[in-house]
């Protein structure tokens, strides 16, 4: 074999994907340093894929089981926010089509932010349907967060703009027109679900750094809302705002409403 220039096999490496392909075949006998750093590191992202393909045909089980019951329109639902101190209670619903295929999906709170924005962008681009619900403080005070949390599910299964033939919920049980199964853990399970936690919690993460705008002092960019050092302390100092849960301890404490 004519020796190829390093940046010449790095370019070929780029189109293949067989390591039966007669070019890796060939590599393996190269001896040049540069070049079993390029087939390793090739290597290492071949079993990267086939780990990722593995695990999403994983998360495909429950989808797979519901389709072969008749059912087509799948739509994934989960939440995020129910244990903050401040900012609503999200809720999202996703219908996937067929054929989608997202190498990494995940748990939302098992991605990066950047990862996050990225997989959000690329369901929001190829889903059936999408929809977001989110129920505010005030009305999480009202009915507790347990009800929010399933009054935003409703809500974002209801307004899905094509309407779904069966439902996977991650954990909570819920009443709807639509045969489901509720999944413990859900969001690592079901592709579906997944779908909904990265969608949700990108939507909430994106609401509370606008809040963050208007009041930076509780580092709500950075702690969502949470409880964390930083926001127990500016609560302890500049009291609460109308994005507090005044029903949540140590909220319920304050009585300085800003």
């Amino acid at each position: 074999m004519k020796q190829l220039s390093i940046a010449k096999i790095e370019e070929n490496l780029t189109t293949i994907t067989d390591e039966f392909d007669p070019f890796i075949q060939e590599l393996e006998q190269d001896e040049r340093i540069g070049v079993r750093k390029s087939l390793a590191r090739w290597k290492k992202q071949r079993m990267t894929e086939r780990f990722l393909k593995a695990k999403f045909e994983q998360m495909t089980y429950y989808e797979r089981n519901v389709m072969a019951q008749g059912f087509r329109l799948i739509a994934g639902v989960d939440e995020v926010g129910r244990g903050p101190l401040a900012g609503p209670v999200v809720a999202a619903a996703v219908i996937l089509p067929q054929d989608f295929y997202l190498a990494g999906i995940d748990d939302s709170k098992k991605l990066s932010e950047k990862k996050r924005q990225e997989y959000n962008h690329i369901i929001r681009k190829e889903a059936i349907s999408v929809s977001i619900a989110m129920i505010q403080a005030d009305e999480i005070d009202r009915i507790n967060i347990y009800e929010a949390t399933k009054k935003a599910m409703k809500s974002a299964i209801a307004t899905l703009h094509t309407p779904p033939d069966y439902l996977l919920i991650d954990a909570m049980k819920l009443e709807t027109p639509y045969p489901s199964e509720s999944i413990i853990k859900g969001d690592a399970k079901s592709v579906s679900i997944a779908a909904a936690s990265i969608v949700a919690k990108t939507a909430r993460d994106e609401l509370m750094k606008e809040i963050a705008q208007t009041y930076p002092a509780y580092g709500f960019e950075h702690n969502m809302g949470y409880g964390t050092k930083e926001h127990l302390q500016a609560i302890q100092t500049h009291g609460i705002t109308q994005y507090h849960r005044k029903s949540f301890a140590p909220i319920k404490e304050c009585i300085l409403v800003r």
